[in-house]
């Protein structure tokens, strides 16, 4: 289960880089094993964990939308909206007959999709929904995606197929992470687009992902940044000036570059594989070839109060096993693959030998067992009626039209094996996704239900092992670390060549300037990692950090520059700064003062009642002669711990002796008073603060083993690189 929650948050990393792997909070990430200790120089060291927390907070703020000015969404949990761009001059009365005649063309529209899409966790659904406060009224839906975000990928690449057929739709999604489509494409939105400026902005119109703009000089259609848009307003302007709404071609294109594949990629993430399986559960994925996800999260998500149910295998007993294929999707093949189990013994599944050719069927369908039996045990057998059949509905008549309008029968002859196989798989979506929901059942039910009404031939099932078609190769489990090296780069290298290619072009010239620009690029990097070799660069390169002057926005990377400078005199905020903390000459530590002595202070000064400046000054110049010798002792006390042997230190051994100084060194004899107290001065020596820095960096970077971390993240955003570690002792 770990290693492929490892595996899931790898499939997170290459599939949307800038998002951060579930589970996990990018804070955290960034600073665990952190170790940039700068003594001596407090107000650095202060103002250097200042500076890369806020750095922190405003990246993790661009690649994951901000919760707390989120609605609460789960976290796998995906919700979509369609609404009618133009609404003006119709009644409630008409829009929902529009709104709901628009659900029952789009279901059937994308009918030959998701009749042969296996879902996660819950299937794409559309139900209308009335006006509600600012909210117009629309048809949407949410689905809960699981662990397989492909699911999500494929309702967006949905919504941009239904706005393209429908115009008069315009879409919204957005899940856990708010506009994830924003975050798809981060390297390239406007300065000004933050989660605190995107709400109600982006949306898919048309095919397209379209974002409100700003006013600018050059165009005055937009909405202002400290305005946040109704969606009344939104749709309103999106239907008035769609070409200016329209997102810039780089930001389109990461898009089509993420749906690249579809609709030929849900054919793609199907996994077959061989199964020894109970024939009860062969009888039920042949009618229901898509009750294998729950079945799997059953056993996936399985407990000892579970498992108890699978002692005795009353529902699918073992001993009725055939060969068959079942149909996966690579992440519920994995999820069932990567998981090791040994079953009761009392189960009565036998498993051969790992050496064993079909040992791998008999270990998948013993899981696969498992999870059905799970997923019935919980239910109870569902009433025996027969249900009214679909073509009662009065919405059938309708839908059924459509998919013929729409070509879903495949020009397949009434009456024939193929269409009645498509005509029982469109009953089955009809009753899922477009008819009442009054009578749902849960998975556990339909199971059960199928395996009453449609009794399987034991016999029969036994002489179809010898047809089987060969199962798919797993090799896609496996990944070298050549092969995620490859990966990684192309998918960093594609970021770079996003929106610069013409659809228009010719292949051979795109060939060209893909060479040359990958071999500029190449140069441009050997001349950074050169230059970002230099220890020197490194201390360099974080003072110059240090002394930048940043936005009231945050900390900017050194080549980037804020649109509008926030101007202050900093002259007089350090000269509040020395009055208030003292001099810089003296290097004191806010933190360090006393608590207590200063309520002390403020207690006496209010008992007298004396004001003057004389009183004022003497109070300062008290309070720093006695944080002095605070400190002094602090530092007598350090000095026989072994805390001073963790850094490095200036040594004026050498300049003293140059200038006729003649301490002599520890144990050649007792020294005198005078000549101790002399060597305990020398003892106590200023830290040398760019020695520490470098080695503490490189520390961390040694410790980061080459993965991402603190460290290697926060000299990249100064434009240094450092190269690998050649000596790990």
């Amino acid at each position: 289960m770990d290693s492929l929650r490892t595996g899931r948050e790898l499939q997170h990393l290459l599939q949307s880089p800038s998002r951060s792997p579930p589970g996990k909070s990018l804070d955290l990430e960034y600073w665990t094993g952190l170790r940039l200790t700068l003594e001596g120089e407090a107000t650095l060291g202060n103002r250097l964990t200042s500076v890369a927390w806020t750095m922190t907070q405003k990246h993790y703020k661009k690649i994951s939308m901000d919760a707390l000015q989120r609605r609460g969404i789960r976290e796998d949990l995906v919700q979509y909206q369609l609404f009618l761009v133009q609404t003006d001059g119709t009644s409630p009365q008409q829009t929902e007959e529009r709104l709901k005649h628009l659900a029952e063309e789009i279901l059937a529209n994308v009918a030959q999709l998701l009749v042969q899409y296996i879902w996660q966790e819950q299937p794409f659904n559309l139900k209308y929904h009335p006006e509600k406060g600012d909210v117009p009224a629309h048809i949407g839906g949410s689905t809960q995606f699981g662990d397989n975000i492909e699911d999500e990928w494929f309702i967006v690449y949905l919504l941009q197929q239904v706005t393209e057929l429908f115009p008069e739709l315009v879409a919204r999604v957005e899940d856990n992470d708010g506009d994830f489509l924003l975050i798809e494409a981060a390297d390239y939105l406007p300065r000004w687009l933050n989660p605190d400026t995107s709400e109600n902005r982006v949306f898919i119109s048309r095919g397209e992902l379209h974002i409100l703009p700003c006013p600018s000089k050059s165009s005055l259609v937009g909405v202002s940044l400290d305005v946040v848009p109704s969606l009344a307003q939104a749709l309103a302007l999106l239907s008035a000036h769609p070409e200016a709404c329209q997102a810039s071609p780089k930001i389109r294109s990461v898009l089509k570059k993420r749906l690249r594949g579809y609709p030929e990629k849900i054919k793609n993430n199907l996994h077959r594989a061989h199964c020894f399986i109970p024939a009860g559960i062969a009888s039920v994925l042949a009618q229901r070839p898509d009750l294998v996800a729950p079945a799997v999260s059953a056993f996936y998500l399985r407990d000892p109060v579970d498992l108890q149910a699978c002692r005795d295998f009353k529902i699918f007993p073992p001993d009725t096993r055939v060969l068959t294929l079942v149909t996966f999707t690579r992440c519920l093949y994995a999820q069932l693959q990567q998981q090791q189990f040994t079953p009761d013994r009392r189960c009565g599944f036998n498993l051969p030998p790992p050496s064993h050719l079909l040992y791998k069927a008999h270990d998948l369908g013993m899981k696969l067992a498992h999870g059905f039996e799970i997923l019935c045990s919980k239910c109870r057998l569902p009433s025996l009626e027969p249900d009214a059949p679909v073509s009662c509905n009065p919405q059938w008549k309708s839908f059924l039209e459509s998919l013929k309008k729409n070509g879903y029968f495949r020009g397949q002859l009434e009456g024939s094996a193929v269409y009645k196989e498509l005509l029982r798989s469109a009953e089955i979506f009809f009753k899922q996704s477009v008819g009442p929901k009054s009578g749902f059942l849960s998975a556990g039910e339909e199971v059960l239900q199928l395996l009453h009404s449609s009794p399987f031939n034991l016999e029969e099932l036994k002489k179809l092992e010898t047809q089987l078609p060969q199962e798919d190769s797993d090799s896609w489990l496996d990944i070298t670390a050549q092969h995620l090296e490859q990966l990684l780069q192309e998918r960093s290298g594609g970021i770079a060549d996003v929106g610069s290619k013409s659809c228009s072009s010719a292949k051979q010239k795109l060939r060209v300037e893909d060479a040359a620009e990958k071999v500029k690029e190449t140069e441009e990097d050997t001349r950074k990692e050169e230059a970002g070799y230099s220890l020197v660069a490194v201390s360099q390169g974080m003072k110059d950090f240090l002394n930048a002057m940043s936005s009231h926005e945050g900390a900017e990377p050194p080549w980037c520059s804020p649109t509008q400078p926030f101007s202050f005199d900093p002259d007089s905020m350090a000269s509040a700064l020395d009055r208030l903390l003292g001099s810089k000459e003296e290097e004191l530590d806010s933190d360090d003062l006393d608590d207590d002595y200063d309520d002390e202070e403020e207690e006496a000064v209010d008992e007298t009642g004396e004001g003057s400046s004389d009183h004022v000054e003497m109070m300062g110049t008290e309070t720093l002669d006695s944080l002095k010798t605070y400190m002094d002792q602090m530092d007598q006390e350090l000095k026989s711990t072994n805390v001073g042997q963790s850094f490095s230190q200036m040594n004026y051994n050498k300049a003293g002796m140059d200038n006729g100084s003649s301490h002599s060194p520890m144990g050649d004899g007792p020294p005198t008073e005078e000549g101790g107290v002399d060597e305990t001065e020398e003892e106590i020596q200023p830290l040398d603060i760019d020695v520490n820095l470098v080695a503490n960096l490189l520390e961390s970077l040694s410790n980061q083993a080459g993965l991402a971390g603190p460290a290697s993240n926060l000299l990249q955003s100064l434009g240094i690189q450092l190269p690998p570690n050649s000596d790990p002792s």
